[in-house]
Order: structure tokens, then C-alpha cells, then sequence
């Protein structure tokens, strides 16, 4: 069954300057890789149809989208915090974004494909109920999964965070559902700076020092991760696919290559086999080294498709 590539034009037009790490050249490291090495004729392209108020208020207040839409700027940027910033295009590309991940479940549920790839942006791990940061707007994958629980009826979801950077965000919103289960792995310490809620049960959230290598963060995920994720037998999952942990990557100090992106990803497909009809969703979250990006990005995409 197909794999979906997720997007949507006003994605690109997102922009924070061009000293900004987190830039429309990252969507096109991708897609550039995906073509080069002939893989893009093998997913599915799709174009995100955006949130509404209605599915982001189920995990931001009212007030937050207000104030977003008040602060969006007619021309130039306008400064959240020094490192996120809103254009005039910001509040498009984030309703976008939130919305790229509805829309796979959708296409999933219909029977369509068993696995999406949501190549969006602005990300959206670190993004509180009521507060930009760490160049997020909106929770794109807390909102898709509080819409699959409200709309699919399921009972078991589980989150898989890879990225360099803790996902408090989503940590925050999610925390206490015992439908969800959370696992990820994050440099420690290192930004957000918010130490993992260790008495929440749905939460299995690991700090790493920096400099760790993919070996041991193999034997984390086999270890750690995994006889949870097969005691919990999730319905679904869904995975927010940081890349900044590839040691190319100079954003953050850990030691991660393409291979052992693949190897994750594989350990999630097999989970997804057994227990949840194969049914994946990928948000992409960080990851700053444009080529290592791009290559880790294919491996993890070929990887959910089995190629």
C-alpha cells in the first residue's frame, strides 16, 4: 500500500530570515534527495488540506489563536522571541501544518495508504497550549492525535519523538492520557530546558548526554522503548521526525547517522505491523544540516515505505 508525501505550497513561504536555521530550504533538501534518488515516484503526493479553529482548539486555547492572528504582520516579521518570528505568510503555512497530519489519518482511515510523511513547516513539538517557541506555532501531531481519539473512536495511541530536542510541547498537552503513550530520547541538558515529567505514566521520555552515539541509542529504543510500545499495543502511530541528532548536524552534539534513523524507523514499522494495521503518520520536526537532513529524511521516508 502507497505512502503518502504530505505538503503544501504556503509551507515555503514561511520565512524568518535568512540567517534563520529554520528555512524553506529544508523542504527542498528533502524533496531534492527524494528525486535524486528516484523515490518520489514511488509515494504518493498530496496537498494538506489546513486545521481549522476547531481542530487546534482542541489543544490550544482560544486566546493563543487569537493572539496569533493579531501579531501576524501585514509586511517584514514580526518577533515572538529571538528565534521565532512570524512573516506575513506564518499563519497560513501553520494551519497548513497542523493540518497535514489530519489529513493523512483521513486518507489512512479511507483505506488509501497504511503510512504518511508530513514534510511541513513551521515544526510543532515544542509548541505549549498557549505559547510559541523553538520556531513551533502550533502542535501539529497533538492536534492530529487528539482529532484521530475524538473522530476514530481508539483507545491506544503511541508518539515516537526522535528529535535532538525534548517535544515539551507535546509532552505538556498529552501528559496524563492514558490512551497515549509518549516515548522519545532528547539531549540533556540542552534546550527546551524542561526536565521530563518522570511521575507521568503515559510519558517514557529518556535524556541523553550529549556526544551519544547510534549505538546507544539502538540499545535505548531496543531496551527501553519498545517492550512498553508491545505492552501498550497502539492503534496507531504517530512519530515526530527530528533529524537533528544526525552528528552532521551542528544545532545539537549527538551522534546519529542515516543508518540508525533507518534502523528506528524499521523498529516502528514492525511495531505499526503488529499491532496497529501498519497505520504510521510523520510530522517533520527539526534537523538543520540541509544535506544530512535531506539524506536522513529519504532513509526514514524509504524505511516507512519498505523500500
Amino acid at each position: 500500500m502507497e505512502t503518502l508525501y504530505i505538503t503544501h505550497p504556503a509551507c515555503h513561504l514561511h520565512e524568518m530570515g535568512d540567517w534563520h536555521p529554520e528555512s524553506p530550504a529544508r523542504l527542498d533538501a528533502i524533496n531534492d534527495q527524494l528525486l535524486a534518488g528516484g523515490i518520489m515516484g514511488l509515494l504518493r503526493a498530496q496537498t494538506a488540506i489546513p486545521a481549522t479553529d476547531h481542530d487546534l482548539l482542541r489543544v490550544h486555547g482560544a486566546g493563543y489563536l487569537d493572539y496569533l492572528k493579531g501579531l501576524s504582520p501585514a509586511h517584514g516579521c514580526v518577533e515572538i522571541d529571538p528565534d521565532t518570528l512570524m512573516n506575513p505568510h506564518t499563519l497560513e503555512a501553520a494551519y497548513a501544518a497542523a493540518g497535514a497530519g489530519i489529513t493523512a489519518v483521513d486518507a489512512i482511515m479511507r483505506g488509501e495508504a497504511q503510512t504518511a510523511f508530513c514534510a511541513i513547516r513551521p515544526p510543532g513539538h515544542h509548541a505549549r497550549p498557549a505559547q510559541a517557541l523553538g520556531f513551533c506555532f502550533f502542535n501539529n501531531l497533538a492536534a492530529t492525535v487528539a482529532y484521530t481519539l475524538e473522530k476514530y473512536g481508539m483507545n491506544r495511541i503511541a508518539i515516537i519523538d526522535f528529535d535532538v530536542h525534548h517535544g515539551n510541547g507535546t509532552e505538556e498537552i498529552l501528559a496524563g492520557n492514558d490512551k497515549i503513550l509518549m516515548c522519545s530520547f532528547y539531549q540533556h541538558p540542552f534546550f527546551p530546558n524542561v526536565h521530563t515529567q518522570k511521575c507521568v505514566k503515559n510519558m517514557l521520555n529518556v535524556p541523553v548526554a550529549a556526544y551519544t552515539e547510534g549505538e546507544v541509542i539502538r540499545e535505548l529504543v531496543a531496551n527501553t522503548w519498545l517492550p512498553r510500545l508491545r505492552e501498550f499495543k497502539p492503534e496507531f502511530v504517530f512519530v515526530s521526525a527530528g533529524f537533528d541528532a544526525h552528528r552532521e548536524d551542528d544545532m545539537a552534539q549527538l551522534g546519529l547517522v542515516e543508518a540508525d534513523y533507518a534502523w528506528i524507523t524499521d523498529r516502528i514499522v514492525e511495531l505499526a505491523d503488529d499491532t496497529a494495521q501498519g497505520r504510521i503518520v510523520s510530522f517533520l520536526e527539526g534537523g538543520y544540516n540541509l544535506s544530512a537532513l535531506g539524506r536522513s529524511a529519504v532513509a526514514h521516508i524509504k524505511a516507512m515505505a519498505k523500500l
